[in-house]
């Protein structure tokens, strides 16, 4: 499915861009939409059986895309994966239009795990040292792990950066058993 998701995700991203949407609104709304699909066995039930007619999914959908407050694009983009009875599959599509629409907005994933929490002032001055190793804007998520004894572990995509004091140790160690 991720190669279909992906390309709905790039069609919409492409539709968001054209029109010039606020990313972030278009986002809530997504969000939105999905959190009341997920929460509701009803509206799953009825937006995806085959055996109701179009127009009385539409007619649904209207009611909660007026509810949410959907701009008529996004409401569309949720028209047409309905259409094509992937609705099942709508958080997965929303998962690659999000890092589809990161990686237009030059914003990369940054995950940093710290063996301590970390305060407000460490976590700024540390996200600007990733920017400069991401080359761009980062959203970092945090997370922590005693058994790095200090220091952080930063992951940007498929790339590791290992400052901790752990891994600094085993090198340590490795260079001391092989001199």
């Amino acid at each position: 499915m991720s190669v279909v998701a992906l390309r709905y995700a790039h069609a919409f991203a492409a539709v968001v861009a054209d029109q010039k949407l606020d990313a972030g609104a278009v986002q809530q709304q997504l969000q939105d939409f999905l959190g009341t699909f997920e929460g509701s066995r009803e509206l799953r039930e009825v937006l995806t059986d085959p055996a109701i007619l179009r127009e009385q999914k539409l007619k649904v959908l209207d009611a909660v895309a007026a509810k949410i407050g959907m701009v008529p694009q996004v409401r569309n983009f949720v028209a047409v994966i309905m259409d094509h009875d992937r609705l099942a599959n709508f958080g997965e599509i929303l998962d690659e239009y999000y890092a589809v629409a990161d990686e237009k907005a030059g914003l990369s994933e940054a995950e940093i795990v710290s063996a301590r929490a970390l305060s407000g002032e460490e976590r700024s001055a540390l996200e600007a040292q990733v920017a400069k190793l991401a080359g761009g804007r980062v959203r970092a998520t945090y997370s922590e792990d005693s058994s790095l004894l200090g220091g952080a572990v930063v992951r940007i995509g498929s790339q590791v950066y290992d400052g901790s004091i752990r891994a600094q140790l085993e090198r340590l160690k490795h260079r001391l058993v092989t001199a």
